[in-house]
């Protein structure tokens, strides 16, 4: 079967996008691994509508009932190699599937480059966070850590000042700080500790202890992490002949969410831009409505409308 529309990447934004382009009565097909970004967060605190926090699991199985009930297809693979036929995509994954489509959405994201400590992964987005601007208003009046490396952890350090006077910076690396950033920690008060994390000591994903490798702990109620070096999944873009930033993330057109590619489109936070969950949102949407405005008008409908209300049950409860 050929798609109208194949979408890589089954995150925030591509999952939006799906809705969307479902809501066209277009034939879309996803192409998800099931792991990413959102996956790991256990709640985002600052989304229109979910004032207790709601998590990424959440955002996507809702999301993906939303899509289906509009005959939207997903198919649980990864995406190995993309061939470009000018007018069509020919999309091989890695259990050997083969899909066509005549519009290409890539929404791959990005991976944070996470340290394998044990306890870490239940508090993310509880107590333990990865992107101020997201979560900075968490650490108010909180004793807060950051655990990185080098200029990422320095630099994540001092933008939290802004919430919180009083920081640890816990710098696992073994480099010297450039001198500016070195001089800027101690201006602001920021006490650089040069030590290894070992377990994150926690309850319900709440953050009260961080264990070092030499035996000594820090009692603590949140923390930040920044260690660099997140990987960036714009292997397929390239493959493709996408024009990339020099930080590796797709150069987007503005209004459109085109590529430099025809008939490729791309959203979500493998877009050079603010990586906010509202803004791959919005991304998936925008990208959905010129893809569908590319393609030529449907010549017939379905004779029965998907009808969402009845044909899905999303689950009321928030879980985070």
């Amino acid at each position: 079967m050929k798609y109208d529309c194949i979408i890589v990447g089954g995150g925030i934004a591509g999952t939006q996008a799906a809705i969307q382009l479902g809501r066209y009565c277009r034939q879309v097909a996803v192409i998800d691994g099931g792991y990413g970004r959102s996956t790991l967060c256990r709640a985002y605190h600052n989304l229109l509508g979910w004032p207790e926090g709601v998590s990424g699991a959440t955002l996507r199985a809702r999301g993906r009932q939303q899509s289906e009930a509009y005959g939207v297809t997903w198919v649980e693979d990864w995406v190995e190699t993309i061939l470009n036929h000018e007018h069509s995509f020919e999309v091989h994954t890695r259990t050997g599937k083969n899909l066509s489509g005549l519009r290409l959405l890539l929404a791959t994201g990005i991976l944070d480059n996470l340290p394998d400590i044990p306890g870490l992964s239940a508090c993310l987005g509880i107590s333990v966070y990865v992107c101020p601007d997201c979560d900075g208003y968490e650490v108010r009046g909180q004793k807060t850590v950051v655990l990185g490396q080098g200029k990422a952890g320095a630099q994540m350090a001092l933008a939290l000042t802004y919430w919180q006077p009083q920081l640890v910076y816990i710098d696992h690396g073994a480099t010297p700080l450039p001198t500016d950033l070195s001089h800027a920690l101690q201006q602001h008060g920021i006490k650089r500790l040069q030590a290894q994390a070992k377990r994150i000591h926690e309850n319900g994903g709440q953050l009260h202890a961080i264990e070092f490798t030499d035996g000594s702990s820090l009692e603590v109620e949140r923390a930040f992490v920044a260690f660099g070096h997140n990987t960036v999944h714009s292997e397929l873009a390239q493959q493709i002949g996408v024009s990339l930033h020099h930080n590796k993330h797709i150069l987007v057109d503005a209004r459109t969410k085109a590529t430099s590619v025809p008939f490729v489109w791309a959203a979500g936070d493998v877009v050079a831009h603010s990586e906010q969950v509202s803004i791959a949102m919005g991304d998936g949407s925008q990208a959905a409505i010129w893809m569908h405005k590319s393609l030529p008008p449907l010549s017939t409908f379905p004779e029965k409308w998907p009808d969402p209300s009845t044909a899905m049950t999303l689950r009321h409860e928030i879980r985070v």
